[in-house]
């Protein structure tokens, strides 16, 4: 799989099978992983990736608890912009639309935002985080190497899908793991499988701004 392939074909997984993923995989992903840019050199990306039993356990816990307030951090704000509203509200109609769920049908929202909690069946998921120190920049780093993580992931067949829902949870996920409160800033999970091919909710068409709307050509 080329480059160009694995970006046009990543896509947010929200069906996954229960096949395991095989930790070589995951280890060569996550070596090629280290060489992400990074400005200064700082490499401020930590994470640790979880399964089986252990996973089960957490997302037990995750269960039975409510989420923390206040959040680890707001992932929304830009939401009062207008177009990114719209985005919002276009990638969700479509997505409940191939599910078959309409607006009034709470229950089905609800049961649906639930799988969030079980990262939607995905038999691994890493968990991210790193130092509090880190500012914007570093932020930006650490989703170029989570890019690319996933990017890689394609590339051995692999699925994802990036949950910042799981912040909501951050305390409780930085306890299970061992990583320090006080130290550390829990920025998101990310799904790890094999998608079912076949459920609508992983092949709804999505919408992306023509490069015109975000980029220009200067000198050419």
């Amino acid at each position: 799989m080329d480059v160009a392939e694995a970006v046009l074909s990543r896509r947010s997984i929200r069906v996954f099978k229960d096949t395991p993923v095989p930790l070589d995989v995951l280890r060569r992903v996550m070596d090629a992983a280290r060489w992400a840019p990074s400005g200064c050199n700082f490499q401020p990306w930590e994470a640790t990736i979880v399964t089986g039993e252990p996973l089960k356990q957490l997302q037990a816990q995750m269960a039975v608890t409510p989420p923390q307030d206040p959040r680890e951090y707001s992932w929304d704000d830009p939401e009062v912009i207008p177009e990114c509203k719209a985005r919002l509200h276009g990638v969700g109609k479509a997505m409940y639309a191939a599910m078959g769920i309409g607006r009034e049908d709470v229950e089905a929202r609800t049961k649906f935002m639930g799988a969030n909690l079980v990262s939607f069946g995905a038999p691994a998921v890493l968990m991210c985080y790193f130092d509090r120190r880190m500012g914007p920049p570093q932020w930006s780093d650490v989703g170029m190497w989570l890019q690319t993580v996933m990017l890689l992931l394609r590339g051995e067949g692999l699925d994802s899908c990036p949950q910042e829902f799981l912040s909501v949870y951050a305390k409780l996920i930085k306890e299970f793991l061992g990583v320090s409160d006080e130290t550390h800033i829990f920025f998101c999970g990310i799904a790890i499988g094999y998608r079912e091919e076949e459920s609508p909710v992983n092949n709804f068409e999505r919408e992306r701004e023509p490069i015109d709307g975000n980029v220009k050509f200067l000198g050419f």
